[in-house]
This record gives C-alpha cells, sequence and structure tokens, in this order.
C-alpha cells in the first residue's frame, strides 16, 4: 500500500492546472531522449563550436584535438537527434547547428552554469 508522505491537503486547483498542461508521455520520453544527447562533453564542445560557425569534420577535430574519425561519430549521433545539419561542398561536408534552439540550449547551458 502507497502511503502520503506529504500532511497538506491536495491543491485540487494546482493538481488540475498542471495535470492540463502535462505533454503526452511520448513527448516527455523524446523530450529525455534528446537531453540524454547533451550529456556528453564532447557533443557539447562540438554544439559549442558549431554555434560559432559551420564547420568541417577536419576543422572540428583540430579544434578540439580529437581525432576525425571519434568526432564523425559523435555527428552522427548529433545529427540522428536533430541537433546539426549537414551541408556538401564538392568533396567536403559542412556541419552546422539545424536551428536557433540548439543555440539557446548550449547558450542556457552555459549562462547557467557559470552563474
Amino acid at each position: 500500500m502507497e502511503e502520503n508522505i506529504c500532511q497538506c491537503d491536495v491543491h485540487e486547483d494546482i493538481v488540475e492546472k498542471v495535470s492540463k498542461a502535462m505533454p503526452d508521455e511520448n513527448i516527455l520520453y523524446n523530450a529525455a531522449e534528446l537531453l540524454k544527447v547533451f550529456g556528453d562533453p564532447t557533443r557539447i564542445r562540438i554544439l559549442f563550436v558549431l554555434g560559432q560557425s559551420e564547420m568541417c569534420v577536419c576543422d572540428i577535430a583540430r579544434l578540439i584535438n580529437m581525432t576525425q574519425s571519434a568526432v564523425s561519430h559523435q555527428l552522427r549521433v548529433l545529427k540522428q537527434a536533430r541537433l546539426v545539419k549537414a551541408r556538401r561542398s564538392g568533396k567536403t561536408i559542412f556541419y552546422s547547428l539545424c536551428d536557433d534552439h540548439v543555440q539557446e540550449i548550449i547558450h542556457c547551458a552555459m549562462e547557467h552554469v557559470m552563474e
């Protein structure tokens, strides 16, 4: 039997209001999966540099001192999560952030940890 550890009366008006605003379980699950992608410092570094400029794998690898193979792997993860996009120019593929939301998330995270 589950015991209610709260000693106060339930505030039905608040519970009802929040319940109506609560997103569908699938949306919550997808949001949690997206946030997992942000859980890797290497991916954060890549997102940060792509927030500064569109870049190819070679440039990213040199900037963050990693192999091109390792960067490519992380870019695949970021692309699958729709955080980065690719553009081909001749033989070179350039990567950039998908949209301003990604930039905002990185900016907010940096701002929060530097408070």
